[in-house]
């Protein structure tokens, strides 16, 4: 069982069914859910070959309205998010200098259904920022201002080590050609070569490290078909480029397999829901 589905089943379960009632509004636990194992994967830091470290400290902001309907249960659902992002962590491979905590937060220029996610690093002996320190603002909306040196701003420093660090890791090292690390924040895919995917006869341009797709909004391509979830899958770029299910309802079937994790080579072709989508690169 995956481990979006683990975590829904939890939920589920909580306060004799509260949860079921809460969240009614537009915010929806998976989609938090969801957006944390993003915010991971865009501000994983690779220490060395073995290891891998990502956020353990993340802010959820919600709108008002979305803040006092969670509030309440702040303590039991950021208990759930953070077993969510251990079990992800687990899955991954991924590891934390501290221990995880989610918070929410409320955020008065967000409106109703609208979140934002922002995290950071921290050490269990100390309070220093790293720089994966990250914001995911809401489509068409951009971030609250911050105070220098908080979530989202690079540190003054360099950031903290691993205690006991394995001998010769004093930098991260290249990823090697069988194992490839998800890409860095703002890192761009090789130049060389041109991706992209077409839909329905339509092209979309792959110009970042990663593209989610889905029916939301704030998806990176809007995927209109009620058999698709609102973060259905995310294309990672990469030699070679791969597809990974963000916990969808229905999943997704890559060159006629069900799975939630596959390679992408030009012409593969996936579907979700009752929308194939064909995977499209050249080089140059």
């Amino acid at each position: 069982m995956g481990v979006m589905k683990r975590f829904e089943q939890r939920l589920e379960g909580l306060v004799n069914g509260t949860f079921a009632k809460v969240f009614k509004s537009e915010v929806q636990p998976v989609e938090i859910a969801g957006a944390l194992q993003r915010e991971c994967d865009n501000n994983a830091t690779i220490w060395n070959r073995e290891r891998t470290v990502v956020p353990n400290d993340f802010i959820v902001e919600l709108s008002t309205p979305d803040y006092e309907r969670l509030s309440p249960y702040s303590g039991q659902l950021g208990d759930e998010l953070s077993g969510l992002v251990r079990d992800y962590a687990k899955q991954q491979r991924y590891t934390f200098m501290g221990p995880i905590k989610v918070h929410l937060e409320k955020a008065d220029d967000l409106d109703t259904g609208l979140y934002r996610v922002r995290s950071r690093t921290l050490a269990s002996s100390t309070s220093q920022q790293d720089p994966s320190a990250h914001h995911q603002p809401p489509a068409g909306r951009p971030g609250a201002p911050q105070a220098p040196g908080g979530y989202g701003y690079p540190p003054s420093a360099a950031p903290p080590m691993p205690a006991a660090p394995p001998p010769g890791a004093g930098r991260p090292s290249a990823p090697t050609s069988d194992r490839r690390p998800p890409a860095a924040p703002g890192a761009m895919p090789d130049a060389r070569t041109r991706r992209w995917i077409e839909i329905n006869g339509t092209r979309h341009q792959i110009s970042r490290p990663t593209l989610v797709m889905g029916r939301s909004t704030d998806a990176d391509v809007r995927i209109d078909d009620p058999g698709v979830s609102r973060r259905h899958c995310e294309i990672r770029t990469g030699t070679p480029s791969t597809i990974q299910d963000l916990g969808s309802t229905n999943g997704i079937v890559v060159d006629g397999q069900h799975t939630t994790r596959a390679t992408l080579r030009d012409g593969s072709r996936i579907v979700v829901g009752s929308t194939t989508i064909v995977y499209r690169q050249a080089e140059g």
